[in-house]
């Protein structure tokens, strides 16, 4: 679980990077850019948000797209809040670093204690790296393309990697399924981060109750 963690962090890292090079060649400077990773946290809806306004858009819709894509992490708190216990500053602390990764390492171990542990080792290296990413690319203000090394795939493999123990369940199998394919339908039809919003939807397959074996009815 470790290595894994760190693998993943340092992967995340390098997207960091390419984020800080690209908030500054959008017109952000050091301090907005690195602002931006220590509060928000969120990867997508930063590069959402700076890629709206280098293209020219406004605040408002940099804004509403950035929310957009960041809405699934309120999913993620109302899951999360069942398994991280403690005072109101440590749930605070939680809600800053429950993201995609750190849920989805969490949700991969079956014992409470280690669902902690994962969590909370999960979001302190990816945090500590995103935001190194963040600066080093800001100060270094010049192009860095993850695709040149094919680093690209190094982050929905890793995410790949983390949802896979989930897989064993059949009904994670159908929701998996059922969110792949209404994401592949909407791309064509709706804005850049609905499908992955939409893909949500199927999430309901896995809130249906499990039929229990002809054995364990009662008569």
């Amino acid at each position: 679980m470790v290595v894994a963690c760190t693998t993943l962090s340092m992967a995340v890292g390098v997207f960091g990077v390419s984020f800080g090079v690209g908030s500054v060649a959008a017109g952000a400077s050091i301090a907005q850019t690195c602002a931006l990773s220590l509060l928000v946290f969120t990867g997508a809806s930063q590069f959402s948000a700076v890629s709206v306004i280098g293209a020219g858009g406004s605040f408002g819709s940099a804004l509403g797209g950035a929310l957009l894509l960041a809405a699934r992490n309120g999913v993620y708190g109302l899951a999360m809040s069942r398994r991280i216990e403690g005072r109101l500053a440590t749930r605070l602390l939680a809600a800053q670093l429950t993201i995609d990764e750190t849920t989805a390492m969490s949700a991969g171990q079956s014992d409470p204690r280690a669902q902690r542990i994962a969590f909370w080792f999960t979001g302190v290296t990816l945090y500590v790296f995103w935001n190194l990413g963040t600066l080093l690319g800001a100060v270094a203000g010049s192009a860095i393309d993850p695709t040149t090394y094919g680093l690209d795939a190094a982050f929905p493999a890793g995410f790949v990697a983390m949802v896979w123990p989930l897989l064993s369940d059949r009904r994670a199998r159908r929701a998996a399924f059922l969110g792949g394919l209404i994401c592949l339908i909407a791309i064509p039809l709706t804005a850049v981060g609905v499908p992955i919003l939409l893909s949500a939807l199927a999430v309901l397959v896995g809130l249906q109750k499990p039929v229990s074996p002809p054995s364990e009815r009662t008569t």
